[in-house]
């Protein structure tokens, strides 16, 4: 029975219903009611703040102070801090999060940004180009001394954003990845690892044996950290045979390579 509940639940997220959210929802409003209560008994007679329309935040009393855990907060905080030690000449990025990774690293620096979405707002030192990278982008080609892609390229080929179908699509972005670099170049890479498998649409997950099969012949894995099941952050961890084997059991980590081009 909790099994097809919690069915029912996903299938329910999927378009904009979310439980969790509902439940802190209705346990919210008896404290919204009572606090209003107070407020206007406190308020009285004075006039120095009117009441303007009513906007029920029921759900966020319990939350937290904010989200300091998972893939995307650690990737983008790690990366950024690795950039900024590094201080490249032409920093490319590829589809990673304009409201986490790319504005950290334009609060420092320029950025150029390549995404196959558009994207219409100017923001100082973002540099802005809409384009799919599993076609090359030919005038682009040797132009950075280095490139980053961080939770994207496992989406290549899939539809989730709009791109064309393509079982190939992940290989065709990292070959035009390494043609984007120029030798000696770094490449900050980050994506779901674990049991080996595609989740359609949403994403692949690769095995780190697979992984790094496609790095040998162009890369030199120069660190890798990683993000666990629990969205604990472990930095400059060991590749040994057992852990790239198994991919460290995890089932949906994440794993953030430092690679520089051969």
């Amino acid at each position: 029975m909790k099994e097809i509940v919690r069915k029912y639940i996903s299938k329910a997220h999927l378009f904009g219903f979310d439980a969790h959210k509902f439940k802190r929802s209705i346990k919210g409003l008896s404290f919204y009611k009572k606090d209003l209560k107070e407020l206007i008994k406190q308020k009285g007679d004075d006039t120095l703040f009117p009441f303007g329309e009513k906007k029920q935040i029921l759900d966020e009393r319990e939350e937290s102070s904010g989200n300091m855990t998972g893939h995307y907060f650690h990737q983008d905080l790690y990366v950024a801090r690795r950039l900024f030690k590094a201080n490249p000449r032409k920093h490319l990025d590829i589809g990673s999060r304009t409201d986490g990774f790319v504005a950290h690293v334009a609060s420092y620096r320029e950025i150029e940004v390549m995404d196959i979405r558009p994207q219409t707002i100017d923001i100082v030192n973002i540099s802005f180009r809409q384009a799919d990278l599993m076609i090359l982008p030919e005038d682009l080609v040797g132009k950075y001394d280095s490139i980053s892609s961080l939770h994207v390229i496992e989406h290549f080929g899939l539809g989730r954003y709009g791109d064309p179908i393509d079982y190939n699509g992940h290989l065709k972005a990292f070959k035009n990845v390494i043609t984007l670099l120029e030798d000696g170049g770094t490449f900050y890479f980050a994506t779901p690892i674990g049991r080996q498998r595609i989740e359609f649409n949403a994403h692949r997950i690769f095995s780190v044996e697979y992984l790094l099969s496609i790095f040998k012949q162009d890369y030199e894995v120069k660190r890798f950290s990683f993000v666990n099941d629990e969205g604990n952050f472990f930095e400059d961890a060991k590749l040994d045979e057992k852990s790239i084997n198994e991919s460290y059991n995890f089932n949906y980590g994440c794993g953030i390579f430092e690679l520089r081009k051969k």
